[in-house]
């Protein structure tokens, strides 16, 4: 009877690499699948950072305050401080900056997912998975939802409908228009078609930059914890060698402490942009 052998290489990274879908149909686009696995976790994670940001606000206190309210305030302070710089407007400020705050509190620990352990969650899935009698060997589980393109362009084209909102709260719709066909080149009217298509791509450019830069860093991020997670793999298959499991724990615990980084330098730049975007829409040209 012949042994029965784990999955290759490339058969381990594509399973991680395959989300859970309502009714997945390879090769065939179509608007009505949904990545389950990346909505669930940013639900999940939305609700725990509104959680504790609500908990901070209703636990504030005038005295000396502890070290989960002084975290926060800090928090608070920095992104003021931003959006101070960048919107000068006080009235839109009492909007912005604290939605501000929440795409950098939601955009970190959607993030932040990518410190859990790559097999964890999706060992307990396939356990689930195949208790309720389906086959283990489909239980996909992505849990890092901005390492999912959809993910992040549905947050940048929600940034851009928030600008939409002040270019046509701040210059009137009239206003806009006029900004959108006589801006960049000028008012003649044979530029007003190369004026507007400037502008359409400007817009498209800001958004699909703006949801890549997010994607490709924590796609990136992902796919080397799961390299490392080989590494391990064959480490443990490989009794003879030493150098294999002291070059993977080096490597894990050098891309860990450096993740870390990137987990809140990826936050802070989303919601740098975030705040860019907006103020511009506040400026005239």
């Amino acid at each position: 009877m012949a042994a029965e052998h784990g999955p290759t290489a490339g058969e381990y990274i594509g399973h991680h690499l395959t989300h859970l879908q309502n009714h997945p149909m390879k090769g065939v686009i179509d608007f009505s699948v949904f990545n389950l696995d990346s909505i669930f976790w940013a639900v999940l994670t939305g609700v725990i950072g509104t959680f504790f940001l609500w908990k901070a606000a209703r636990s504030a206190t005038s005295g000396v305050p502890g070290r989960f309210q002084a975290a926060v305030e800090i928090l608070v302070e920095m992104v003021d401080s931003q959006a101070k710089g960048i919107i000068h407007n006080a009235t839109s400020r009492k909007v912005v900056a604290p939605l501000a705050l929440t795409v950098f509190v939601w955009v970190f620990l959607m993030n932040a997912m990518d410190f859990l352990p790559v097999d964890l969650i999706p060992r307990i899935w396939e356990m689930i998975y195949g208790a309720a009698g389906h086959d283990p060997h489909h239980a996909y589980m992505r849990i890092v939802p901005t390492a999912d393109l959809s993910t992040t362009l549905g947050l940048s084209t929600s940034v851009l409908l928030v600008c939409v909102f002040y270019n046509i709260k701040i210059k009137g719709l009239g206003g806009w228009v006029h900004e959108l066909f006589c801006a960049p080149f000028g008012a003649h009217p044979l530029l007003w078609l190369p004026n507007f298509l400037m502008q359409m791509i400007e817009f498209a450019a800001k958004t699909v930059s703006h949801g890549m830069r997010l994607f490709g860093n924590m796609y990136a991020g992902e796919l080397l914890f799961m390299l490392i997670a080989l590494m391990g793999g064959a480490a443990a298959m490989s009794l003879s060698g030493i150098l294999l499991p002291i070059g993977h724990i080096i490597a894990g615990t050098l891309w860990s402490i450096f993740h870390i980084l990137i987990v809140a330098l990826q936050a802070f730049i989303f919601m740098m942009l975030t705040l860019v975007y907006i103020g511009q829409a506040h400026d005239a040209h």
